[in-house]
C-alpha cells in the first residue's frame, strides 16, 4: 500500500512541473523590441545682445498752484461794499470788501481834536519852560498828554485800515461765499484767491527712482479732457521718503500757461530717464513667472537649462533682465510649456537674426 502511494506521489509531481515552468516563464518580464529615441523638439532661440533701452515711466499728478489762500477778515463786522466777482482776475492790493467802520472813524475824530488841544497845551507850557514859568514836570506831562493821544490815533487808523480786504497777491478769484450786509468775523472767508501765472505740477515716484530725478529735468504731462501734451521742470524733491507708499513728492514748474490748466486738476506725467547702453532685453513671452521668482529658458550644448533671472522694465515687446542671464546666451520663446528640464532641444530658428 506504501509503494503505490509514493508511485501516485511521483506521477502528480512530474505533471505539475511542467506547468509551474510554463507559468514562471510567463510572468518573466519582456524586454522593448525595437524602442526609438524620440527626437529632440524643435524650438525658436533669441540670442541675447546687449542694447541701449531708455525707460519711460507714467505716474499720476496733480496741478497745484503758486500761491492759493483763503481770503479772511482781519476784524468783525458788517459787509458795506464787496467787490468780489468770481472766476475774476484781480491783481495785488485790490479791495474785495469793505466792513462797516463808522464808530472807529468817530473815535478818531475825537481824538484827534483831543490831539489838537494838547498840542497847542503842550506849545505854551514849552514858552513857559523857557523862562522858568513852569516847572519840567508839568511840562513833561502835557508832552506825555499829546504823545499818548498820537499812539491812541494810530491804533485806531490801524483798526480802520483792517476793515478793508484786499487781495494779498494777483490771481484768480474763486466761488462767492458771502453777500453784501453779511455780518463776517475773522473766521469767515469771503473767497479764495489762485495764483494762475505760475502753476506746478506734483507727482510721486517709486523709491527706486530717486536716484534719476534732478532738478532741472524736463518731464511731460496731459491733463483730463485735453490731448495738448505739455512740458514742466523739475524744481524740488520732498525732504523725505513716505513711509507707507515708499515714494517720493516732486515739484515740477510748468512752462508756459494754458486756459485749460486748472489748480487741483489731474496729470498723466510722464518720465524719461537717461538710456542704458549695455542693456539685456528678452521678448516678453520668454520670460515664466514662478511662485518663487522668474525663470528663462537656456538653449545649452543641446540641452533645456532653466535659469533663475530678475526682471527690470519693460516695453510694449520686451523685459529687461537685470541678473541670470548675459550677452550671447540664447533664450528660448516658443514651446515653453512642453520644454522639460535637461530635455534635449534643437533650435530652428534664431528670430532677432
Amino acid at each position: 500500500m506504501r509503494h503505490i502511494f509514493h508511485i501516485c506521489l511521483a506521477s502528480l509531481f512530474i505533471l505539475l512541473s511542467p506547468a509551474c515552468g510554463k507559468k514562471k516563464k510567463d510572468n518573466a518580464p519582456q524586454a522593448p523590441k525595437g524602442a526609438a529615441a524620440q527626437p529632440p523638439m524643435r524650438v525658436e532661440g533669441y540670442v541675447v545682445k546687449p542694447e541701449s533701452f531708455q525707460e519711460n515711466v507714467e505716474v499720476p499728478g496733480t496741478i497745484v498752484s503758486e500761491d492759493v489762500a483763503e481770503i479772511h477778515p482781519e476784524t468783525s463786522g458788517r459787509i458795506v461794499q464787496l467787490n468780489v466777482v468770481e472766476g475774476k482776475y484781480v491783481g495785488k492790493g485790490t479791495v474785495l470788501a469793505k466792513i462797516y467802520d463808522g464808530d472807529l472813524r468817530a473815535q478818531l475824530n475825537k481824538l484827534q481834536v483831543q490831539l489838537a488841544l494838547a498840542q497847542k497845551t503842550e506849545e505854551r507850557q514849552a514858552q513857559l519852560l523857557k523862562i522858568q514859568g513852569i516847572s519840567q514836570q508839568d511840562y513833561d506831562i502835557s508832552l506825555l498828554q499829546v504823545n499818548s493821544l498820537k499812539a491812541d490815533i494810530g491804533i485806531l487808523q490801524t483798526s480802520i485800515a483792517k476793515t478793508v480786504v484786499r487781495a494779498p497777491f494777483s490771481g484768480k478769484l474763486g466761488l462767492n461765499a458771502i453777500a453784501p450786509g453779511s455780518y463776517v468775523t475773522p473766521a469767515s472767508v469771503i473767497a479764495v484767491i489762485n495764483q494762475t501765472d505760475n502753476l506746478k505740477v506734483d507727482f510721486t515716484i517709486p523709491e527706486k527712482y530717486t536716484g534719476q530725478i534732478k532738478p532741472g529735468q524736463l518731464v511731460t504731462f496731459k491733463i483730463e479732457g485735453s490731448g495738448k501734451q505739455m512740458g514742466a521742470k523739475v524744481v524740488a524733491t520732498e525732504a523725505n521718503i513716505t513711509e507707507n507708499t515708499r515714494s517720493l513728492t516732486v515739484r515740477a514748474s510748468i512752462m508756459g500757461s494754458d486756459p485749460a490748466l486748472i489748480a487741483g486738476a489731474f496729470a498723466k506725467v510722464q518720465l524719461s530717464f537717461d538710456p542704458d547702453p549695455n542693456a539685456i532685453l528678452v521678448p516678453t513671452q520668454a520670460v515664466l513667472p514662478q511662485a518663487r521668482g522668474k525663470k528663462v529658458i537656456l538653449y545649452k550644448g543641446g540641452k533645456a537649462i532653466f535659469a533663475d533671472v530678475i526682471t527690470g522694465n519693460r516695453d510694449s515687446a520686451r523685459v529687461q533682465i537685470t541678473d541670470g542671464i548675459k550677452a550671447g546666451d540664447t533664450v528660448v520663446i516658443t514651446g515653453l510649456l512642453s520644454v522639460r528640464p535637461e530635455a534635449k532641444i534643437q533650435i530652428s530658428k534664431i528670430v532677432n537674426n
